[in-house]
């Protein structure tokens, strides 16, 4: 995979642990409007669209603006306490910026917690191009994040390598005949990401540093 021109990655569960974050934003939401809470299965199964989409499972269309309102200062008020960026995580998208590779997000996130997680780590500097869930009309599974970031950087699906931790990454790359590497170091879905026909596997932030190195040395 020398070649390759463009890393793509999603975000929550593969470069930062967010999901314990994104849960509470929810269930702040759902106990304060809703009077209940939902449980991880719960919530992680209306993942795919941004979190509008969600919250509309729970909320009438007319309050969405004041509840994602809401929903934002409580996910950016407790980012530092609940989210981390997973270790290493930044040294790789260093070494891969000074191969002189391109670096682009495509994540289900909203485009207002997307930015709030790479800037409350400083990473957003080394992204030349974000795609969010407000970016696309088709979410994942759906590859129109990837046709969008291949048409930005006049890039062929041989010159991507898509890092996601979700059954869905998997599906948007094979759709897109992108490269998949699965990361399973905080992946929900981890059984079943294992039994899926993947590129490359990695179990944590250091295997995948070894192989970048061997990759682009």
């Amino acid at each position: 995979m020398k070649h390759l021109k463009c890393i793509v990655f999603d975000m929550d569960g593969t470069l930062t642990q967010t999901n314990q974050l994104i849960y509470d934003s929810f269930n702040y939401i759902a106990q304060k409007y809703a009077g209940r809470t939902y449980s991880i299965p719960e919530i992680t199964a209306m993942f795919g669209p941004p979190e509008e989409g969600a919250l509309l499972a729970i909320v009438p269309a007319e309050q969405i603006d004041a509840v994602m309102k809401d929903y934002l200062s409580y996910y950016r008020t407790h980012h530092r306490r609940l989210a981390r960026i997973y270790p290493g995580m930044e040294k790789i998208l260093s070494s891969i910026k000074e191969r002189g590779k391109r670096l682009a997000v495509f994540t289900g996130k909203g485009t207002h917690t997307a930015l709030i997680t790479l800037q409350e780590f400083g990473i957003e500097k080394y992204f030349d191009y974000v795609i969010t869930g407000n970016d696309v009309v088709k979410h994942k599974p759906s590859s129109e994040g990837l046709l969008k970031i291949m048409d930005h950087f006049a890039l062929q699906p041989d010159d991507l390598l898509m890092v996601g931790d979700s059954v869905s990454d998997i599906q948007a790359a094979r759709e897109a005949g992108v490269k998949i590497a699965a990361v399973v170091w905080d992946s929900y879905s981890k059984e079943k990401v294992l039994k899926m026909k993947t590129d490359l596997v990695f179990n944590d932030t250091s295997e995948f540093q070894q192989w970048l190195n061997v990759q682009f040395n």
